[in-house]
């Protein structure tokens, strides 16, 4: 996940609290989303994320690396037709995680819809084996066999994002992505006016974004970035919150992320917006 911690695709974020103004987002792209990418698609050269291994993997975390990874995760064939890997399960919607940290959210999302199929997007190893571990009982690293309603994708979301058929997701979760507090590397926030396309492609008419954020430099951004007048393709799922609202939705299950943000004095904000 992220929060006080993640990014949105991927690494241990550093702390935004404090940070100057929000200089002004460029102008949204065109209102036409672009055609998806070929399978061996490149993510753009610009990484959203910074390192992908934090603290040396332990022996344990190293063997799910290895040899659970390469059964759980969505491979660049399969995105092409996502939800025939999950087969023969035959889910109602499909959802996905963009940077799932330790992946509590994801974990908990599973459990309590197991009538969905979810991708779990996160590029950080340990963030990955933090998952596994809590999926993969020890010693069967090699032959454990994924939930039926979960495929994990270890690469960058924006990759997926342009391989995935178009409006093939139901729901897109984005909590406590790294707000790249410095105004110069704004052009690596996942909210971006120049990912919105690739967003909104992926995503069904209708279907839902989730954001969270308790850094007041994202939270500045966000609002900005996602007026219905700055781009063409969401709009507040409630229009009673157009600003986001303070306490958390009840079906948002919490992370360890917010719950620093909580401790440390920040205040999350949390965003539900629609595919027009």
């Amino acid at each position: 996940m992220t929060g006080t911690g993640k990014t949105g695709t991927g690494m241990p974020r550093k702390d935004g609290s404090g940070a100057k103004p929000v200089a002004a987002p460029p102008a949204a792209p065109p209102a036409t989303p672009p055609v998806a990418s070929s399978v061996g698609a490149r993510p753009p050269p610009e990484r959203l994320y910074g390192r992908r291994r934090g603290h040396p993997l332990r022996a344990r975390q190293a063997r799910l690396i290895e040899l659970a990874l390469p059964r759980f995760r969505l491979t660049r064939a399969q995105a092409a037709d996502p939800l025939a890997t999950f087969a023969p399960f035959v889910p109602r919607a499909l959802w996905l995680e963009v940077g799932f940290g330790a992946g509590e959210h994801t974990l908990a999302q599973i459990a309590a819809h197991p009538d969905i199929a979810l991708i779990g997007c996160e590029v950080f190893e340990n963030g990955l084996a933090a998952l596994l571990a809590r999926l993969v009982p020890e010693g069967e690293e090699a032959s454990a066999p994924p939930p039926p309603n979960l495929r994990l994708w270890p690469e960058d979301a924006r990759t997926l994002l342009a391989l995935l058929p178009e409006a093939a997701l139901d729901r897109l979760f984005l909590l406590f992505p790294d707000p790249w507090p410095k105004a110069r590397h704004a052009k690596r926030r996942f909210i971006h006016p120049a990912n919105l396309a690739l967003i909104a492609r992926a995503l069904a008419p209708g279907g839902e974004l989730r954001v969270a954020s308790d850094d007041p430099t994202y939270q500045d951004w966000m609002l900005a970035v996602l007026d219905p007048a700055a781009q063409p393709y969401f709009v507040p799922a409630d229009p009673t919150a157009p600003r986001g609202v303070r306490a958390r939705p009840e079906d948002w299950p919490p992370t360890r992320y917010e719950a620093k943000a909580l401790r440390e004095g920040r205040c999350p904000l949390y965003w539900r917006l629609r595919r027009r």
